[in-house]
């Protein structure tokens, strides 16, 4: 028969000796830890981090243990998510033997890569801005392409915006007119000033 206290108590002290500064017990009954996992740094130094808690089950590790992520750092959503079913596949394929080292290994694994994603997501939106800054430059430097179509709408919008100006001058001299008569507009309306100038000299 297993004994499956023994098999738990041998491991925890491994794990107390390979993983120094970063276990910690929680409690004893059940046995409940957490492990801090660190990635390799990236490019600018940067790291990915997560803290995982594991809770021996009764049977462990004839049966899984309970993990959980407690805490992260630079990890996004996806990122927390993969994690998840990386331990779920690992406890998966490990049961029967001991295997926290084997999970805290795959998660270690795992944080490696993202730190590698995080360095080429990095470098592709710097391309992508740069891609994008220089269609605002030749957008700049080319205007509008000038098509039938969007030469008819400018012309009809230059046309209303000209036929506006013209009716506001027309009412302006309207308006202006009422007060203030043109000099052919006084000849029009009184015949009698064709004449007035010469009658005035004669007299």
């Amino acid at each position: 028969m297993t004994d499956y206290s023994e098999e738990q108590r041998n491991e925890l002290e491994a794990l107390e000796s390979i993983y120094p500064d970063s276990f910690t017990v929680l409690s004893e009954k059940p046995t409940t830890f957490t492990i801090t996992v660190t990635s390799e740094a990236g490019e600018n130094d940067e790291t990915v981090q997560t803290t995982l808690k594991f809770t021996y089950r009764e049977k462990y590790p004839d049966e899984t243990p309970l993990y959980e992520i407690v805490s992260q750092e630079n990890l996004d959503g996806n990122d927390v998510t993969d994690i998840i079913k990386l331990l779920e596949q690992q406890a998966e394929e490990n049961l029967g033997m001991v295997m926290i080292f084997t999970l805290v290994s795959a998660v270690q694994e795992k944080l490696n890569e993202i730190v590698d994603q995080i360095k080429t997501r990095r470098e592709e939106e710097k391309k992508q801005k740069e891609r994008e800054a220089e269609e605002e430059e030749k957008q700049r430097f080319h205007g509008t392409p000038v098509t039938i179509e969007n030469f008819l709408n400018w012309k009809a919008k230059f046309d209303a915006e000209l036929l506006e100006i013209k009716r506001k001058k027309m009412k302006e001299e309207e308006q202006a007119g009422k007060n203030k008569l043109s000099g052919k507009q006084l000849f029009e309306m009184d015949h009698n000033l064709d004449t007035s100038d010469i009658q005035f000299l004669e007299e």
